[in-house]
């Protein structure tokens, strides 16, 4: 593929994960054409490409972790595995025709809004380009995350992030040291105990972990939701539907979580019959505080002979030798990091400078604030899908993703009325708006689960803010986010040229134009549905 030189574009996506396919997708259905989608890997995926490690899986249902306008009647699982989630966005990818707008290996190193030209200037590996709109679609679970230990350069075994699998380096008959207790370790634990001779689980807090009900959806309900789509269609509602109700609990009344937390303690039962080890891996705060996680098979693991559950966090390192924080010391041969990622301080903000000449994580250095999880002040026609506080505690992050491209595709249509598509004009969110949302985000987040469960989660930021998670349904959400408030930005045009300067330097400033925020507004293509079957 050539190399990028100086083309500019109408929309520059960053990531080929579900959000920026999903973004794709949105873009060509509107009947633009004009983008290109920026991938720092050879393929398609996102964290669904990355991560490969033993078990991986998703805990979200297959029929609702799944585009709504190219739905899979041919899921096999409940719960897919990592192989056909990646399978299914390959399929995306190809039915609707991405592939000539993405742009492989072209990892962004940084991008820089022109305020004389009102657009962005994006410096990737492999060229330079323009864009009107920046969506950075790279999502909170990109970069893996590994603890500073000191001494781990001394550790003369493996040592790799659980997002970073090894597959080259066989652990049969190895002495494994598995660091953490997240989504990533319930799937990698029970996968790898079978054939190590030693696993050590690190663990600095226990999680609720409730049995998962995966089971293989036969042929027939495939072949009835290939025939009929209504069935696939209701399957999906009631999906969504049943995590709807839930979400009250969550938000609103925590101590409603007294069933759950019951149901999470017999599954230890059933489990374990050490009382020593169910003590171990029994949590003392209120279930939902930190994520939920599902499995049949990670207590089991764990009672084995050949496993051990150490209850404090990995200290130091001295050479084949690891320390936990309580001075336990085990010896081990592969240490696997599931330490997570960087998800309150995402390290694409690093390399994004806004109209003020500041990066985004300068802007965020005490916290990630933005409009609606999609703009930060200071960083005009800048979008991000999954952005600061839009995650999801019970349901499907692909709601709030399909949420965030409505206003992706309304805000374009705006950018139309007032400027044309020629990039005459852009909105940058204005502070107070930036500053109000949040206000009103972090007032409701005190009364949540997240806030009052008694536990530290990765769900907060350094200051100890929630700076991840939607306080509300998905439906209020789509809600939030149906169209562009105009009141909520400030227009920026290309100020017309005065005699003797350069034609199309220098920029002007208005307030939102009432009629283009009311009736004007562009009517929406007909939406097409692609069934995809992965």
């Amino acid at each position: 593929m050539a190399e990028l030189t100086r083309e500019h574009v109408r929309v520059a996506v960053i990531g080929t994960g579900f959000g920026g396919l999903g973004a794709a997708v949105r873009l060509r259905r509107e009947g633009i054409t004009d983008f290109v989608v920026l991938e720092r890997a050879g393929s398609v995926g996102g964290t669904w490409r990355d991560n490969t490690y033993p078990g991986c899986a998703c805990d979200v249902p297959s029929h609702l972790y799944s585009f709504s306008f190219a739905p899979n009647p041919r899921w096999p699982r409940n719960f897919s595995g990592q192989p056909h989630i990646r399978a299914y966005l390959e399929h995306v990818t190809d039915t609707f025709g991405l592939r000539p707008h993405i742009r492989f290996d072209s990892e962004v190193l940084a991008a820089r809004w022109d305020t004389g030209a009102l657009h962005w200037e994006i410096t990737t590996s492999r060229g330079t380009l323009t864009a009107d709109l920046l969506v950075s679609a790279g999502g909170p679970l990109s970069d893996p995350k590994i603890p500073d230990i000191p001494g781990l350069d001394t550790f003369p075994g493996k040592v790799f992030h659980s997002a970073r699998w090894d597959h080259d380096h066989d652990l049969r008959g190895k002495r494994v040291a598995m660091i953490g207790t997240g989504a990533s370790a319930i799937q990698i634990v029970p996968a790898i105990q079978p054939q190590v001779d030693r696993l050590t689980l690190f663990q600095r807090t226990p999680a609720w972990v409730l049995p998962r009900m995966d089971r293989r959806i036969t042929a027939a309900e495939q072949w009835l939701h290939t025939k009929v789509p209504a069935t696939r269609a209701l399957r999906r509602g009631l999906l969504w539907g049943i995590r709807e109700l839930q979400v009250s609990a969550f938000t609103k009344r925590p101590k409603e979580l007294g069933l759950v937390e019951a149901v999470g303690r017999q599954h230890i039962r059933r489990a374990v019959k050490d009382p020593g080890l169910r003590a171990k891996l029994t949590p003392d705060y209120r279930i939902g505080c930190k994520r939920i996680l599902l499995s049949n098979t990670y207590y089991p693991a764990l009672a084995a002979p050949n496993a051990e559950v150490v209850a404090a966090g990995l200290r130091a390192v001295r050479g084949s030798t690891l320390v936990a924080e309580d001075g336990t010391e085990t010896e081990a041969d592969v240490i696997v990091f599931g330490t997570g990622f960087h998800v309150t301080d995402m390290p694409i903000a690093e390399r994004i400078t806004g109209a003020d000449g500041i990066t985004l994580a300068e802007a965020w250095k005490d916290g990630m604030r933005s409009l609606r999880g999609a703009s930060a002040a200071g960083f005009p026609n800048l979008l991000t899908i999954i952005g600061p506080n839009t995650g999801l505690g019970n349901s499907s992050m692909i709601l709030i993703i399909e949420a965030h491209l409505n206003y992706m595709i309304d805000y374009l249509r705006q950018l139309d009325l007032l400027g044309g598509r020629q990039g005459r004009a852009a909105l940058s969110a204005r502070p107070a708006a930036v500053h109000a949302w949040n206000t009103h985000l972090q007032e409701r987040m005190r009364r949540t689960v997240w806030s009052t469960g008694g536990c530290r989660s990765w769900y907060l930021d350094a200051e100890g803010r929630n700076t991840t998670l939607w306080p509300g349904t998905t439906s209020a959400f789509r809600k939030a986010t149906r169209q562009v408030d105009l009141a909520e930005y400030e227009v920026l045009r290309i100020a017309a040229a005065r005699p003797g300067d350069p034609a199309g330097t220098g920029t002007g400033r208005s307030d939102p134009d009432p009629a283009a925020a009311g009736g004007g507004r562009a009517p929406g293509s007909a939406e097409e549905t692609a069934e995809v079957a992965a």
